[in-house]
C-alpha cells in the first residue's frame, strides 16, 4: 500500500505544477473565445483525455521508443521547448494585433482539442519528459509482482487525477475568469503566455545544457 500511495503522490505531486491547469485555463478560454458553452465542455473532456493516454503512452513506452530511434530526452527537450516558445510567443503578441483581426479568430472545432489544446498548451514536452523519467523507475524485473502492481495502479490513477484536475479547471474555465473582468482577464492571458514562453526557453536551455554537457 506504500508503495502505490507514493507511486501516486509522486506522480501527481511532478505532473502538477508543470502541466499548471489552473495557469493554462485563461488561454483555453482565450483559445475557445468563441465556442459555445456546452462546447467547450467536451473539448475541455477530450483535452483530458489526450492529456491521459499521452501521458500514459510516454510513461509505459516513452523510454522505449526512445532508446529505439535512438533520440535522447535532450533532443526531445530541445525541439519540444521550440515548438512551446513559438505557442506562447505567438499567444502573448494576440493582443498586439488590430481590433479587427481580433475579432476575425475562427470557431475552435472538436479535432482541435489534441493540437493546440492538449499538446503544447496542456501536455507539452516538459511534462512527458517527466512522465518518460517517471517509467524508468518502474521495478527493472518481474520478482517482485506486488511492487509491479503497485507502481502500476499508483502510476495510473496518479494520471487519471491529472486528467481530471485538467478537465475540471478547463471546464470551469469561464468562471474562474469571470471574475476579473475583461480587462484583468487579458491581463491573466498575457501573463500566462509569458509564463509559457518562459517554460519554453527554460526547457530548450535545459535540453541544450544537457546535450552539449555545459555545467548548471
Amino acid at each position: 500500500m506504500s508503495d502505490f500511495v507514493n507511486t501516486f503522490l509522486l506522480v501527481y505531486a511532478a505532473l502538477f505544477p508543470i502541466v499548471n491547469p489552473v495557469g493554462s485555463s485563461p488561454i483555453f478560454l482565450s483559445l475557445t473565445g468563441h465556442n459555445t458553452d456546452p462546447e467547450r465542455r467536451v473539448l475541455a473532456r477530450k483535452v483530458g483525455l489526450n492529456s491521459f493516454f499521452l501521458l500514459l503512452g510516454a510513461t509505459i513506452v516513452g523510454s522505449y521508443v526512445l532508446e529505439f530511434f535512438g533520440i535522447t530526452i535532450a533532443v526531445v527537450r530541445i525541439a519540444g521547448g521550440l515548438v512551446v516558445t513559438a505557442f506562447g510567443w505567438s499567444l502573448l503578441h494576440e493582443g498586439a494585433k488590430p481590433k479587427g483581426q481580433d475579432e476575425g479568430r475562427r470557431h475552435v472545432g472538436l479535432e482541435e482539442a489534441f493540437f493546440p489544446l492538449t499538446m503544447p498548451l496542456t501536455v507539452g514536452p516538459g511534462s512527458i519528459s517527466v512522465a518518460i523519467t517517471i517509467g524508468s523507475r518502474r521495478p527493472p524485473d518481474m520478482q517482485s509482482l506486488t511492487n509491479l502492481v503497485s507502481f502500476g495502479c499508483g502510476a495510473l490513477l496518479g494520471l487519471a487525477a491529472i486528467a481530471a484536475t485538467i478537465y475540471i479547471c478547463f471546464r470551469s474555465a469561464k468562471r474562474i475568469v469571470a471574475s476579473l473582468g475583461p480587462h484583468g482577464t487579458n491581463v491573466m492571458v498575457r501573463l500566462s503566455a509569458f509564463i509559457l514562453l518562459c517554460i519554453g526557453i527554460e526547457i530548450l536551455w535545459a535540453g541544450l545544457r544537457e546535450l552539449l554537457r555545459l555545467p548548471g
